[in-house]
């Protein structure tokens, strides 16, 4: 199975398990991470969970062979990243999250990192635009000017830099992420389970406007891709392992 879940109490723990593809996302993993969440976000029982992948990886972003499936009804892409929050998710990040791998864990709440996370947004190297929530959240999780660098060049933010700027909350020594967002959830369900989730919903709510617009900037986004070669180039040197040849933008 490509997602597995363990119960710790009232904590469920969702593992995405596709090592030998990096945890890519397809249309089987996405179904997997919306089953899991949905069983948890309807069972009153569990207070808290934690989305993360194995220890050498958290999740590479989309299968580019495979396709990452539709949108799921609760979760949207990847069966998470446009979910609404009733009670908290958070990520626990080992080893690499690029692409919609850094998009679903700004789709969390909270992120645990161990120090051999990276966190990157490689789509415009591959004549792409991030269209899993970073061209809205980047600017809502990161430093302006640290969002427009990962966004422009695809450079990658290592772990200790993600928890200066405030992006990771807690770092973690390697292997021990999940342990660490453990005791973070454990901190979590001392609280009210009601006021946590009515504070999520309340912060949720000062940022709809905001998304809607963004999710509409990035439609705009990859319609102008989608228009130019630059996207089939961008795909064909990454399969082909070569330097792409991009077009000039003034024709």
């Amino acid at each position: 199975m490509a997602v597995t879940t363990e119960r710790h109490d009232r904590v469920l723990v969702v593992r995405i398990e596709r090592p030998e593809k990096r945890n890519a996302i397809d249309a089987a993993t996405a179904r997997g991470i919306d089953d899991a969440l949905n069983a948890y976000q309807d069972d009153p029982g569990l207070w808290c969970a934690i989305l993360t992948g194995t220890p050498e990886v958290f999740c590479a972003g989309t299968d580019i062979v495979a396709g990452p499936g539709e949108p799921t009804d609760r979760g949207g892409p990847y069966g998470v990243i446009r979910r609404a929050h009733t009670k908290p998710l958070l990520a626990a990040v080992e080893g690499l999250a690029l692409g919609g791998g850094f998009e679903i864990a700004m789709a969390c709440d909270l992120v645990v990192a161990s120090t051999t996370a990276t966190f990157g947004l490689p789509e415009t190297r591959r004549g792409l635009v991030a269209n899993s929530g970073a061209l809205l959240r980047a600017m809502r999780c990161l430093p302006l000017n640290v969002a427009r660098e990962l966004l422009l060049t695809g450079a990658r933010l290592d772990a200790e830099r993600a928890h200066a700027i405030g992006f990771v909350n807690r770092l973690a020594e390697p292997g021990q992420a999940v342990a660490v967002a453990l005791a973070l959830a454990g901190e979590i369900g001392a609280a009210s389970p009601t006021a946590v989730s009515a504070t999520l919903r309340a912060l949720e709510e000062q940022w709809d406007e905001d998304e809607a617009r963004g999710w509409a900037a990035t439609q705009r986004a990859e319609r102008r891709i989608a228009a130019g070669p630059d996207k089939q180039e961008g795909l064909d040197a990454f399969a082909a392992k070569r330097t792409p040849r991009w077009s000039d933008p003034a024709r």
